[in-house]
């Protein structure tokens, strides 16, 4: 049965064009039960669901009877999972960056090609892509980076053009990590449009949340001499 999946994208900040692509990439899978929603009472009630997708929202979304929920769920043995712009939402919970791993820093303008270095964790949501994966995005950088994650996909910056939002290397981009009892995954891909309609950029989103969800046996310590 795929897994039950309330994809989150309501914003208060910045509000990506991509989201309308994002909510029909992932309504029509299969292999997800997906329901879209940008209502907070949704998330309050999200025990219903297998996992919880935060994609490309922003600012404060949650009032304090969904973020104890939210929190509830994931401590609990449930997943999440947040894309791109998840890592600057609810910037006035102290939780969040434990449960994301991370908060966004910034990003050089514009998107730009780039080189992405895949780390060979056996992840699902990176077996398919190649060990040096080109692709278009908007590069963030993060701060607060918590222990515990383990790297996924780390950007390489000789090959794009970094300006002040460098990183120590590996410049992370996507990595994994436990949340109590629960999982957490997380991709700053997804800023473009064009994004949503990429086969490899679209497997690593669904099967990233379907780990969230717990139909993966992976666990965060698997690969931990890559966890930062």
């Amino acid at each position: 049965m795929p897994p039950r999946v309330l994809l989150f994208t309501r914003t208060t900040d910045f509000r990506h064009d991509s989201i309308p692509s994002a909510i029909a990439a992932l309504t029509r899978r299969d292999d997800l039960r997906v329901t879209a929603s940008e209502d907070p009472a949704d998330v309050a009630a999200c025990d219903r669901f297998d996992a919880v997708a935060f994609v490309s929202t922003s600012g404060d979304v949650l009032g304090e009877r969904a973020r104890d929920a939210l929190r509830s769920f994931v401590e609990g043995g449930r997943g999440f999972a947040g894309v791109h712009a998840a890592a600057t939402t609810e910037p006035s919970w102290d939780w969040w960056p434990d449960l994301l791993g991370a908060r966004f820093a910034g990003h050089p303008e514009g998107v730009q090609p780039a080189t992405v270095d895949v780390v060979p964790t056996g992840h699902p949501s990176t077996a398919h892509l190649p060990a040096a994966w080109r692709f278009t995005d908007e590069w963030y950088a993060f701060s607060d980076v918590r222990p515990g994650s383990t790297l996924l996909l780390g950007v390489d910056e000789s090959t794009y053009a970094p300006a002040e939002f460098g990183m120590p290397l590996p410049h992370p981009q996507a990595w994994f990590r436990e949340v109590g009892a629960g999982r957490s995954w997380y991709t700053g891909l997804g800023h473009r449009e064009e994004a949503w309609s990429d086969a490899l950029f679209l497997a690593h989103v669904v099967d990233g949340i379907r780990w969230a969800a717990c139909t993966s046996a992976i666990s965060a310590s698997a690969s931990r001499p890559n966890a930062r």
